[in-house]
């Protein structure tokens, strides 16, 4: 099992020192072109085909990642905090750990080598603000980001942010991802992430997109709607339940009368709640379809 990291540090501090007309190309060459096959299951071109059009550098923004143009010498601090290679060996560290919890009970994993990188995240975009500095996306096997506003917060939690994105890549070369993904495939792939993520690393190193959520917000609030959306699909109308209305319409997206992040924390306690009932372990639950986790915890809605 082969984990291996691109350097972030390295080449943002190549951007810092280039010219503004040079950093997409440095960027996009040096830090995404080994992500090219994880672009493209997404259909995210390298480079665009016109001036300015969609492609890995305008996806990068809106995902939250600072943008190419902004890394300069305003970055050099946060440039500086990515540097230390003892985070980096943590790093992979983390994901090799979420691994060997699985090879350990025996589970042959399709996927034999892993790539990451650590991204600096935009101060700026709403997403980062509300998740209080960091996110990651491990949605496609062998693949691995997290990007972050590097502060004490950020990086004490980017281990756990990286067992969550593991475990998703795991998950996913067992479920096979489909276009019409429902919100209860959705919430389960998220909370089987985060309750791995604290089995590995603290219940106080979960996410604020589970600590955000009371117990009171999630039975009165949320359990209601999201019980009734479970069969929603298509990614526009999963985005208010999973994230909230505050997200959704910052994207012009419909709104479901959901706090943030909603479906994460509903997600997150359903599969603890799961756990608890039936006896298995998070590693087992990983690899089984949404439909046998829900039908199993049909009492969580009124628990």
């Amino acid at each position: 099992m082969k984990v291996s990291a691109i350097r972030s540090d390295g080449v943002y501090s190549k951007i810092m020192r280039a010219p503004l007309d040079k950093k997409n190309d440095i960027y996009r060459s040096e830090l995404m072109m080994p992500f090219e096959r994880k672009w493209a299951y997404y259909n995210i071109p390298m480079k665009a085909k016109t001036p300015n059009g969609y492609d890995v550098i305008m996806a990068s923004a809106m995902l939250g990642h600072i943008a190419p143009a902004k890394i300069d010498e305003t970055q050099e601090q946060n440039i500086r905090l990515i540097s230390d290679d003892t985070l980096w060996e943590k790093c992979a560290l983390a994901i090799r750990k979420s691994l060997n919890c699985f090879l350990e009970q025996g589970i042959v994993l399709p996927v034999q080598e892993y790539l990451f990188t650590i991204l600096l995240a935009n101060p700026e975009n709403p997403y980062m603000i509300l998740n209080e500095g960091y996110c990651g996306d491990g949605g496609i096997p062998g693949y691995i980001f997290s990007w972050l506003i590097p502060n004490e917060y950020t990086l004490e939690h980017l281990p756990a942010a990286l067992a969550h994105e593991t475990n998703h890549n795991i998950r996913f070369q067992f479920i096979e991802w489909e276009n019409n993904i429902t919100l209860g495939d959705m919430i389960i792939s998220e909370g089987l992430a985060e309750v791995f993520a604290t089995s590995l690393y603290g219940e106080d190193k979960a996410g604020p997109w589970v600590t955000k959520t009371d117990r009171a917000t999630l039975n009165e609030c949320i359990k209601p709607i999201i019980r009734n959306g479970l069969h929603v699909q298509g990614l526009e109308n999963l985005n208010a339940y999973l994230y909230g209305d505050e997200m959704a319409k910052l994207q012009n997206y419909p709104q479901a009368g959901l706090p943030y992040c909603a479906g994460y924390a509903c997600g997150y306690h359903l599969v603890k709640h799961y756990l608890k009932k039936t006896g298995k372990s998070v590693i087992e639950a990983t690899l089984l379809p949404a439909k046998e986790i829900l039908e199993a915890a049909e009492d969580f809605w009124n628990d």
